[in-house]
């Protein structure tokens, strides 16, 4: 089990290799891979019941105490990156099933992955972790009403479908991983060292297999979705930080803010798209998938050469 947790340990800090060699294969040998399209759901689901046994009452003591940080980062998650998925969607006169795919992953809850990257920012990890663990169980309701809201009118949508689909993705995992954890904690305690390499797999996997899928389509707009995807990311974690700014946040917090903001739950979008919408319109979470994990540790980099105050110090302490 060392072995295998030290393996996890490598690939999870160079996951973003995985990633871009994984999509690179998938371009070039799209056969490969497109038969893992219809395991998108169950693998994404592996990923959530990871998390489910990474969950601890503390994450959720943390609500509680601060419950004033915790909900402006989470009104920030669900309101900066639909509002600019949406900007751009109607500014760069998006195909409808890009705009669908790019409204898609900004309607997502934060990925797991913020957490890590906020502490290597030096920035607030309780919160960090508080906020992915609100905005995740407010998924089910949020995020397809905001699809509703912002992808409507590009194509139908149906909110209870999506709800439906969500808690069958996201939470029934993560409840299921939490029962496993609390009754038999041995044994959920040893899967929990295998996790992050079974979720790096499953993520690799999920973006081979939209790649795979979307060769022909990407060849032809695989430039544009990638610009789109970077400015929405870059602005994300911009926004983010002078959001938390704006509500006079110390530098800590502003950190986990900016990383909670700008690192989506792309897997999600992808599973969205497979299960309600179109293949095309998975790309942008999929290549969302790639370039956060590239982002994610240059802002965490930048963010660490940052001073936090003494007060945000005693945060990251608490």
């Amino acid at each position: 089990m060392e072995t295998l947790e030290r393996i996890g340990n490598f690939v999870g800090k160079t996951f973003a290799v995985w990633v871009l060699l994984f999509a690179g294969l998938a371009f070039f040998s799209p056969d490969s891979f497109k038969w893992i399209a219809k395991y998108i759901t169950p693998l994404l689901g592996i990923v959530m019941f990871g998390m489910g046994l990474a969950v601890s009452p503390a994450d959720f003591r943390e609500v509680l105490k601060r419950p004033l940080d915790v909900g402006i980062g989470v009104l920030g998650q669900f309101l900066i990156m639909p509002l600019l998925a949406f900007g751009l969607a109607k500014g760069l006169n998006l195909a409808p099933e890009v705009a669908v795919g790019v409204i898609l992953v900004g309607c997502c809850p934060g990925g797991t992955a913020s957490n890590v990257m906020t502490y290597l920012a030096k920035g607030d990890v309780p919160l960090s972790v508080a906020i992915t663990s609100v905005t995740t169980l407010l998924a089910p309701v949020v995020t397809p009403g905001l699809i509703l809201l912002f992808a409507s009118q590009w194509v139908p949508v149906d909110a209870m479908s999506l709800l439906w689909s969500i808690l069958q993705i996201v939470i029934i995992p993560i409840v299921l991983g939490f029962i496993v954890k609390t009754f038999f904690r041995k044994p959920a305690e040893a899967g929990a060292k295998a996790m992050p390499l079974v979720s790096t797999v499953a993520i690799v996997a999920i973006v081979a297999a939209v790649v795979g899928a979307n060769q022909a389509k990407i060849a032809q707009t695989g430039l544009l979705i990638f610009a789109v995807v970077i400015l929405h990311n870059g602005l994300g974690l911009l926004l983010g930080f002078l959001f938390a700014k704006l509500f006079k946040m110390d530098v800590a917090k502003q950190k986990a803010l900016s990383i909670e903001v700008g690192m989506q739950n792309s897997g999600l979008g992808v599973a969205i798209a497979n299960a309600h919408f179109s293949p095309l319109a998975a790309v942008p979470s999929a290549i969302f998938s790639v370039w956060h994990n590239i982002s994610g540790p240059i802002a965490a980099t930048i963010f660490s050469r940052m001073k936090n105050t003494q007060a945000s110090d005693k945060t990251i302490k608490g």
